[in-house]
């Protein structure tokens, strides 16, 4: 049973690990703005807002229909959503094609595939409810990076260079490919299962959980302390993301694009470390101690930056990334385990997506980290903002008792 499990872990990570490209928006952007050099920055970038709050409601749907169908037939529909999404996405001709391809389509796709392995998987580890949320995000987050890498490499651009569309038709198929192939490696768990040998659910953590419906879920006023800290982090998180190339030359100036690529990339690589071991974490010291290292750890990240900039440092921005990257990868696998441990298995799917659509307010982060910049030609001001967010979400987080 125990290698089992881990079989199912491991094609949840793959299914993630693909699932996930829709976060290398920008690496995949660059090209189609070139060939489209009438199309600005910010109509390009609405593409990728676009495709967050579809994916929070492909999330949302599939949450709906967890324990009614299959769980198969919610990774079928996301790789049918991949395959079109990236199909018309390679023919199109204007932003609305793109917005509804990417945006729409694909958006929804990685949501109904990101819920379908969450609320499956997970209930395989009872007693691992942070560990395994930490590694089946690390492959969604890790995806974009790596996924995006390969992209960037074969896919060259320039004025009237198309080689972006058969790089878009060829990620459908191979994501509609991996997708299906993956599904008959996921299943729930039947009544006969049993924890391995010497194996323990999860309790001290727990905090004298319930199963809550989402709607006695709502009510309480836990979930809505912990839906303010986990918003307000991410809005810091994404702040920095948005202007972390930009951050790394205002410091360095004379830093090629391959070197800037790579300073950048730390995030992505230390933030899905930091799903692991703050998932880990959470089954080891509880929500509490762990909620209150990764509130020490973005305040940490964020004076080293700001450090950084001052002294045009540009070590201090690496250490800077590094450890924003592994604050923010704490976010995530906490989300899961908070929920399960507060509100139960049976309402999972649901009550999950619901805090993951934190993500409606949180990606306007990055707006307000640019319009910050414009009004102040300085990145301090981001900074700022970031230092006020965490302080906020740091209060929100301590003032949680359990349900």
């Amino acid at each position: 049973m125990e290698k089992k499990r881990w079989l199912y872990a491991a094609a949840g990570v793959v299914i993630l690990f693909f699932a996930g490209l829709v976060y290398a928006w920008s690496v995949l952007a660059s090209p189609i703005g070139v060939y489209f050099s009438e199309w600005s920055a910010a109509q390009l970038s609405l593409t990728f807002t676009i495709c967050m709050s579809f994916f929070c409601l492909g999330g949302l749907f599939g949450g709906l229909t967890a324990g009614k169908i299959n769980v198969k037939i919610n990774v079928w529909l996301a790789s049918a959503l991949f395959l079109a999404g990236f199909f018309l996405a390679s023919r199109a001709q204007s932003l609305i094609m793109l917005y509804v391809g990417f945006g729409v389509l694909c958006g929804m796709g990685s949501g109904f595939a990101y819920n379908a392995v969450m609320s499956t998987v997970t209930k395989w580890f009872p007693d691992k409810p942070g560990l395994i949320s930490g590694i089946l995000l690390m492959g969604f987050g890790i995806g974009s990076f790596v996924i995006g890498k390969v992209y960037q490499a074969m896919t060259p651009s320039g004025a009237g260079v198309e080689a972006w569309r058969t790089s878009f038709f060829g990620m459908g198929v191979i994501l509609c490919a991996v997708l299906l192939l993956g599904s008959f490696f996921l299943k729930l768990p039947d009544a006969s299962f049993k924890l391995p040998e010497g194996g323990k659910k999860a309790k001290k953590n727990s905090e004298e959980g319930m199963e809550a419906t989402p709607g006695v879920m709502l009510r309480r006023p836990a979930f809505w302390l912990y839906f303010v800290w986990v918003t307000l982090m991410c809005v810091a998180a994404l702040a920095l993301i948005s202007q972390a190339s930009s951050i790394a030359l205002g410091v360095k100036p004379d830093l090629d694009a391959g070197t800037v690529a790579t300073a950048v990339g730390l995030i992505s690589i230390f933030n899905g470390i930091g799903r692991i071991l703050f998932g880990g974490a959470f089954d080891k010291i509880g929500r509490k101690k762990t909620m209150g290292i990764i509130n020490v750890a973005f305040l940490v990240a964020t004076l080293i930056l700001l450090l950084a900039v001052i002294l045009h440092s540009f070590p201090l921005i690496i250490l800077g990334f590094v450890c924003i990257g592994l604050a923010y990868g704490g976010v995530t696998p906490t989300n899961s385990a908070f929920v399960s441990a507060f509100y139960g298995a049976k309402h999972y799917p649901v009550n999950f997506q619901l805090v993951t659509l934190n993500l409606l307010v949180s990606s306007f982060g990055s707006t307000a980290a640019g319009a910050l910049y414009d009004m102040s030609g300085s990145y301090i001001s981001t900074f700022v903002m970031m230092l006020a967010a965490i302080v906020l979400a740091s209060g929100a987080s301590f003032l949680i008792k359990r349900p």
